[in-house]
């Protein structure tokens, strides 16, 4: 059946704000949806609350409203459009589908005549009503956990003393595992009990017999109105039951599952979708699996969506799920429809891999103090890495060089942990680093058969493990000029860094790579085809890897490389690396606005990132995409390879900036901003002198590289003083301190966790109005400030953590004058080319400056949105030389204010301090418009300011 003709206007509601457990694989999924329907001349009306995704951009849909995701604004919509034939929420996570079904409850779709396509609710309540969901599994013949319903506090009670512990508790109707509970012990269970029932909007648990040591899998699935189901990815959990999959490490294809189960398990989930409703679309389906010769197989869940894994499965196969549900949803069938990888095929065929994908979770624990850091079924990770490689091992040692936690991989770095006790203890309690940790048990000579008895990681990863030690063991009795051929081809095979190998000889990586360069071991590049080469593919989609030569009939030999060098001048444009705190999805937006600005000036476009859930990894996004770390040598590889004329780093935020000396110490163009203006915005002390020279008011501050240094310091300023490290983001390390004691105990914290840093400690300006400013500045010294948005929480809370209004509401033409001064002498001192950011504190009139960014800053997609002008677009043409800050036509648009309101997950951490200081703790953010200041919404935020300030 072919496409629906009756359905011309459709309706996407998105995920919003970014939390924990639901974050940016939502923009993705509603990114690809959008533009699927385009495609087909349907027009598409979006809301969503949260400007800093790509999603949002007018360029996105016909009509983007930026609204609170609620059923007051959904009316407001389907008023304003009463064209509206459907509306698709299976796009935007758990947020989307509560939303739709609240409005099915009250009718509205129903008054509004608009119909509900991609899922229907009946499929929605049987899968998050879990006794439902339970009965039904039972009734077609699928294995369930031993498991009751409890909608009391008694009843949940006397079902633990039926099952008797360990038990798991779930939550009905919430996302990311929220509510979710293992309880080892009787003790605490009543806290676990009451938390759950809490919790969940209608105040139901699910009590589960726990399945302590089983194996999980996932399978995603997509089917059409002919009953036609394809399995596009079966994901293996390396950890076993018992840790949500979201803090899962996880990969693609499943390794260690027999043939025979996998074909049962694609049989069951067939058949629970088919149960469950019929619609067009996709889901995802969770098992557990006996970890025993008869391989059990009990269903945990089903979502019958797009989820967080099938973004993930989407990067993994080239498959892009939630284009073609979208394209299901509104009628066609997956024969109609190319696979659109090769272009030559049908969408109706199942991926094959001839690599393996690897996903390992980034952590903010560090924002959390106090937070149990220990893995569970509630979900704790703010983002994640996924890395491609020919093993497993590859693609795990390209992971752990992703996460930008200062390990260069598994091992040979000095930094593993060596105290029997620490490492038994994280093993036991799943800890957030155990991927280093299992190779730091084995290093230290824990049997594998021990290391499998606490976690009950199967016992072929384990081994997995074994062999890169005894590869490091090997290497390490080598020196670099004896080391053979193969043995180093074999290290660079099993993903070990040049770095690392450089440890295990005890010399520099510059020596190793010229070492692999003169033996002609050379990274090649292999393309992401969806089918294991069987078709030709025409999507330019790469990973790397390392291969044996291969020797031809006339005797030469050589190594297949698969990405083809074009002679067209080329940009690379540096992504932002996972998501976390400090540094999320509006770098994203940054990055898909840099390539199609590169584009537009002529230029083929090359991104390179690491981050599955992101647009800016979506393959036709670019002229060429490689899903690769964004570490130095993977980087200088592609530099070698691709000749670009320059690499663009300012809008991948720190990730990308921190690259930016390496570049310049390779003779590697920077565009835009150089290198040594980037670190004179970075360096304090230096940055400090600038203003100096240009008499800008700046708080007192001085410069200390030990405790000793810093508590003289503190005798000249006067407390309160604030301590900044320099080279950190979000904030990280920041703390407002009020007497010696305190901050010598935070100095010699700070120099243990980051060596070597210089801190500035500033004099507090207590009370101060904080304020910041966007701009573009070009080469001629030509500046335009974008937005000034002040604070509406006093200076001394994050930026990030602050609520902002643009334009500012009660700064006076004098502080405005100043803010607009100072900003055009430090674009033009700091030789600003592109966007910088800076950020102030206004105290009686005068205007003192706290920092400087000459890159792109996380509040520039908010200021794009509100003023409806593309910024970026413009800044990437100012690097790039192709036109003058004077050649654009600014016209800003917005009547009243908006607000940018961040967004906690502090829910995730139950007995964390929730008050806010100057490390950023917000995982996200929201747009709000109002009138005028005297909006209640602006004045309940303004009465409240102060309440939260803390050190």
């Amino acid at each position: 059946m072919p496409k629906n003709n009756n359905i011309k206007s459709v309706l996407l509601i998105g995920s919003g704000p970014i939390v924990i457990g639901q974050a940016c694989e939502f923009d993705y999924s509603g990114t690809q949806a959008l533009r699927s329907l385009r495609e087909d001349g349907i027009e598409t009306i979006l809301i969503n609350s949260n400007p800093a995704t790509i999603m949002t951009d007018p360029t996105m849909a016909d009509h983007v409203y930026l609204l609170p995701l609620n059923t007051k604004s959904l009316v407001q919509i389907l008023k304003d459009h009463p064209q509206i034939d459907a509306v698709l929420p299976t796009m935007g996570g758990q947020t989307a589908l509560n939303l739709c079904i609240e409005a099915d409850e009250k009718g509205i779709w129903k008054d509004f005549n608009v119909d509900i396509i991609g899922v229907d609710i009946d499929a929605i309540n049987i899968t998050e009503d879990r006794e439902q969901f339970r009965e039904l599994m039972l009734k077609i013949g699928v294995g369930m956990a031993p498991q009751a319903t409890a909608t009391s506090y008694l009843k949940g009670k006397e079902i633990a003393q039926e099952f008797g512990f360990p038990l798991v508790i779930r939550a009905s109707y919430t996302l990311g595992g929220e509510g979710a509970s293992f309880v080892y012990k009787e003790e605490d269970f009543d806290e676990m009990l009451t938390r759950g029932l809490e919790v969940s909007p209608i105040h139901e648990v699910m009590i589960d017999k726990a399945l302590i040591g089983w194996k999980e899998y996932e399978l995603e699935l997509l089917r059409d109105k002919n009953d036609n189901v394809v399995i596009i990815c079966t994901i293996e959990n390396m950890d076993p039951m018992g840790i949500h999959t979201g803090d899962s490490i996880t990969l693609a294809p499943a390794m260690t599952l027999s043939d025979k189960t996998f074909q049962k398990m694609r049989d069951m989930a067939i058949h629970m979708m088919r149960s469950i409703g019929d619609f067009a679309g996709g889901c995802n389906v969770q098992f557990a699996v006996s970890p025993d010769d008869e391989e059990e197989i009990i269903a945990i869940e089903i979502n019958p969506r797009v989820s967080r894994s099938s973004a993930l499965a989407s990067k993994a196969t080239g498959y892009p799920i939630a284009k073609i549900a979208s394209k299901l949803a509104i009628g066609y069938n997956l024969d109609e429809l190319d696979n659109q990888i090769t272009k030559s095929t049908s969408a109706l065929f199942e991926p094959t891999l001839d690599y393996v994908v690897v996903k390992i979770p980034r952590w903010n624990f560090d924002k959390f103090e106090g937070s149990d850091r220990t893995l569970g079924l509630q979900m704790k990770s703010v983002g994640e890495v996924m890395a491609i490689g020919r093993s497993f091992q590859e693609a795990l040692h390209k992971a752990t060089q992703s996460l930008e936690i200062k390990r260069n991989g598994l091992g040979a770095d000095g930094k593993g942990y060596k105290d029997y006790d620490t490492i038994i203890e994280k093993l036991t309690y799943a800890s957030w680093d155990r991927v280093f940790v299992i190779y730091d048990a084995i290093a230290i000579g824990i049997p594998l058969s021990r290391i499998h008895e606490i976690t009950k990681i199967d016992m072929w990863f384990l081994k997995q493990y074994e062999e890169l030690f005894q590869i490091e063991r090997e290497i390490s009795t080598f020196k670099i000029d004896s080391i053979q051929r193969d043995l180093l081809l074999e290290a660079k095979q099993k993903g070990y860094g040049d770095r690392q190998i450089a440890h295990m000889l005890g010399c520099l990586e510059s020596e190793v790579h010229k070492k692999r360069m003169d033996l002609n071991i050379n990274r090649v590049f292999k393309l992401v085809d969806t089918c294991a080469a069987e078709f030709k593919a025409l999507t330019p989609y790469y990973y790397s890897t390392f291969e044996s030569e291969v020797e031809k009939p006339d005797g030469t030999r050589y190594v297949q490389n698969e990405s083809i060098v074009s002679d067209k001048k080329k940009i690379i444009v540096l992504g932002s690396g996972p998501n976390r705190i400090g540094q999320g999805i509006e770098f994203d937006y940054c990055c898909v606005h840099g390539v199609l600005a590169a584009s537009e000036c002529g230029y083929e476009t090359i991104m390179i990132n690491c981050n599955p859930e992101t647009v800016s990894t979506d393959f036709d996004i670019a002229d060429k995409l490689y899903f690769e770390p964004v570490f130095w040598e993977h980087i200088y590889d592609i530099i070698q390879h691709e000749k670009p004329e320059g690499v663009i780093v300012q809008l991948g935020g720190q990730t990308a900036l921190k690259l930016a000396e390496k570049l310049e110490k390779w003779g590697i163009k920077i565009m835009g901003t150089s290198f040594k203006s980037l670190d004179l915005a970075e360096d304090r002390g230096s940055f400090s002198n600038i203003l100096k020279e240009n008499n800008i008011p700046y708080p007192e501050f001085d410069v200390a590289e030990s405790a000793d240094e810093a508590l003289a310091i503190a005798d000249v300023l006067d407390f309160p003083i604030l301590v900044r490290p320099s080279y950190v983001l979000g904030g990280q390390g920041m703390k407002i301190v009020i007497n010696k004691q305190e901050l010598e105990s935070h100095v010699i914290d700070l120099l243990k966790s980051i060596p070597g840093n210089k801190l500035l400690l500033d004099h507090y300006l207590d009370g101060a109005i904080e304020a910041e400013a966007d701009a573009i500045c070009d080469a001629d010294g030509n500046v335009h400030i974008i937005g000034i948005m002040e604070h509406i929480e006093p200076c001394g809370i994050h930026s990030g953590d602050s609520n902002a209004l643009l334009p500012a509401f009660n700064l006076g033409d004098l502080v405005m004058q100043q803010i607009i001064d100072h900003t055009h002498t430090i674009a033009r001192a700091l030789h600003t080319v592109g966007l910088i950011n800076i950020q102030f504190a206004i105290q009686d009139d005068v205007v003192y400056i706290i920092e400087a960014n000459p890159r792109a800053s996380r509040t520039v997609p908010f200021i794009a949105k509100a003023y409806k002008e593309p910024y970026v677009n413009y800044a990437t043409k100012v690097m790039l030389g192709a036109k003058k800050v004077t050649d654009f036509n600014f016209n800003p648009q917005l009547e009243g204010y908006a607000i940018k309101q961040p967004v906690f997950s502090f829910n995730k951490f139950p007995n964390v301090n929730k008050q806010l200081g100057p490390e950023m703790k917000s995982t996200g953010e929201s747009i709000l418009f109002i009138e005028n200041l005297k909006d209640d919404q602006f004045y309940d935020l303004y009465a409240r300011r102060k309440m939260y300030l803390s050190k």
